[in-house]
């Protein structure tokens, strides 16, 4: 029960937080976002990453803290829904995700060691790589194919069109969707069982959860995303992880950490479409680099900006 109640912290922790039973939610989440797309194969990714990284963790005798925490179990959550995400399920899948579940586990440890003198945490980064790696191994491995990965294209400029505004029901739906995209689930009902997981173990992280959708949801619709990818969240995800890394995982909640979130949102959704761009000729989705990249640059100089909000 004590490893049943780790893993469900690492769940937890793609969100930063420590807790159990907002883990269950999460797990809850994607139970249904993968019953509902007919992709079961994406719940069971998720719980057997989940256990094989808490697990290497516990076989490298990392800190003990940590590993209660659940903090080396979160990156394999990520990949177990990513592989089968992305990648068609046969035997070759389920050994790449294996093997990705204990590197993700070991990517954390080296990222961590090299990001220390920084004073900022790995954040989602080892995810992002191990999972990039298997991705771009489908070009050179004829046993492992793709199965939702996008089309390598050459960048174009983007051809604007006349849209509609988003209505005040798609304008929440695609909050709710942004909020289940950081687990790659275009699911409203699966964003609600997020949120209540949130609120359940802070409400300060839930609320900044569904402000940073929000904030995210508004700009990228602003700038002139494609509606399809606004209204499924694809601008949001990152945003809500940069909100709740800014405005409740690394500093406590005030009104100037509160700005400063803000910010770092909206930098964020401007990093999403730079790095949608970036990455379009090798026809690999961003994952939650633009989270990573923008939280970094905002953390990094947390300690002088606001030392009195730290955490």
């Amino acid at each position: 029960m004590s490893f049943v109640d780790v893993c469900l912290r690492g769940c937890a922790q793609v969100m930063f937080q420590n807790n159990p039973l907002c883990g269950a939610f999460f797990l809850l989440a994607i139970i249904w976002g993968a019953w509902a797309e007919g992709r079961p194969e994406v719940a069971v990714g998720a719980v057997l990453a989940t256990v094989i990284a808490t697990a290497t963790g516990y076989v490298l005798h990392l800190d003990r803290t940590a590993l209660r925490s659940g903090l080396c179990g979160y990156n394999g959550t990520l990949l177990g829904v990513a592989l089968p995400t992305f990648l068609l399920s046969n035997a070759a899948m389920w050994v790449c995700l294996v093997l990705g579940a204990i590197v993700s586990t070991i990517s954390m440890l080296t990222i961590s060691r090299m990001l220390k003198t920084w004073k900022v945490a790995a954040l989602t980064a080892p995810f992002v790589f191990t999972t990039w790696f298997f991705l771009l191994a489908t070009y050179s491995f004829s046993r492992i194919h793709s199965a939702g990965l996008p089309e390598p294209a050459i960048p174009h400029q983007f051809s604007m069109t006349v849209t509609g505004e988003l209505t005040l029901t798609g304008f929440g739906a695609s909050t709710l969707n942004g909020i289940a995209q950081v687990f790659l689930l275009p699911s409203a009902i699966s964003g609600v069982l997020i949120l209540i997981g949130l609120f359940l173990s802070s409400r300060g992280a839930g609320a900044f959860a569904l402000v940073g959708s929000l904030l995210s949801v508004a700009a990228a619709d602003l700038l002139g995303a494609p509606d399809v990818e606004v209204h499924n969240g694809l601008f949001a995800f990152s945003g809500v992880l940069t909100a709740v890394a800014l405005g409740d995982a690394f500093n406590r909640p005030s009104w100037r950490v509160l700005a400063y979130a803000v910010i770092g949102v909206l930098f964020t959704v401007v990093t999403q479409g730079a790095l949608n761009t970036l990455l379009e000729p090798v026809g690999i989705p961003t994952l939650t680099m633009p989270f990573v990249l923008a939280s970094w640059l905002f953390l990094v100089p947390n300690q002088e900006l606001m030392p009195d909000y730290r955490r």
